[in-house]
């Protein structure tokens, strides 16, 4: 287990921050509280609300603590992670949200998997109870498009793609965004799934299921537009087409009625292509 502070020296929890002020004191005290070796990476997108500030504040009683202002005119989830990432110091990193949702007590599980060896851990969602009608629906679009796509290039895959919560070996990491990093769709929301459609397909990845929480404060950044972004992390050919729709479809809500149709009709491709070919006599 990497319950130990010595253990715990080796991880670094990544937290990408925009606007998160009503959280983010709350969070590093926890997870300064429950593994108080770990060392903790704020990442600010570009925060007005104060965030910034509080965690200035914070850094004065932990000297773990960093914080990384990110350049205004590169913002994006997925862009802030490639750099979170990529300024790790310690041998494993944790990414996880500031708002709660992901338990800071589950990020034990996450540990202990990783210091077990394997190259990449995925936090697995046992509930979706907290999401909204729409966002459960749009996670699922997005999850079953990302899992098709990583199946017909071959690559590893989780049951939860969509889950945000994940950390591996930090050499790992870093190496894919080295070499990779011009694929990945920066202004995403899901960093995850880039990571492992360009990952090595031998890659060692194990999965620890954790009980999604109820945001504790402020709103969420994420909604529909969820599927709209993982079509464009799809190869050139989902990325022309997302931005079509985009463009195209002004209405929210027939974005993911149209998103879900193509969402469908692309998994039956894949279930006539995956059946045998019977000759013709």
């Amino acid at each position: 287990m990497a319950s130990g502070e010595n253990d715990q020296a080796r991880f670094t929890v990544v937290l990408p921050t925009y606007n998160e002020v009503e959280n983010i004191s709350k969070m590093v005290e926890e997870l300064f509280h429950l593994y108080p070796g770990v060392a903790v990476s704020v990442v600010d997108d570009g925060s007005k609300d104060g965030t910034v500030e509080a965690v200035l504040a914070l850094q004065k009683e932990h000297d773990r603590l960093t914080l990384l202002r990110r350049d205004p005119s590169n913002k994006g989830l997925t862009a802030s992670l490639m750099e979170g990432i990529s300024s790790v110091k310690t041998d494993f990193y944790i990414v996880m949200d500031a708002d709660f949702q992901h338990p800071p007590a589950s990020v034990a599980d996450l540990m202990s998997k990783v210091s077990g060896g394997a190259d990449l851990v995925v936090g697995v969602r046992v509930n979706k109870g907290p999401l909204t009608i729409t966002r459960r629906i749009a996670s699922s679009g997005a999850h079953k498009l990302a899992a098709s796509y990583l199946w017909l290039r071959r690559k590893q895959r989780s049951r939860d793609l969509m889950s945000g919560f994940f950390g591996g070996r930090t050499v790992v990491a870093r190496s894919v965004i080295s070499e990779q990093g011009n694929k990945f769709e920066r202004k995403g929301f899901k960093v995850l799934f880039d990571l492992l459609k360009n990952a090595p397909r031998d890659i060692r990845i194990e999965e620890a299921q954790f009980v999604f929480g109820v945001r504790a404060g402020g709103e969420s950044k994420l909604n529909s537009d969820i599927i709209l972004s993982v079509m464009k992390q799809c190869g050139l050919a989902g990325k022309m087409l997302g931005t079509s729709i985009q463009l195209l479809v002004i209405s929210k809500a027939a974005r993911v009625i149209g998103l879900l149709i193509l969402v469908a009709i692309f998994a039956i491709a894949i279930v006539i292509g995956m059946t045998p070919h019977q000759p013709t006599p």
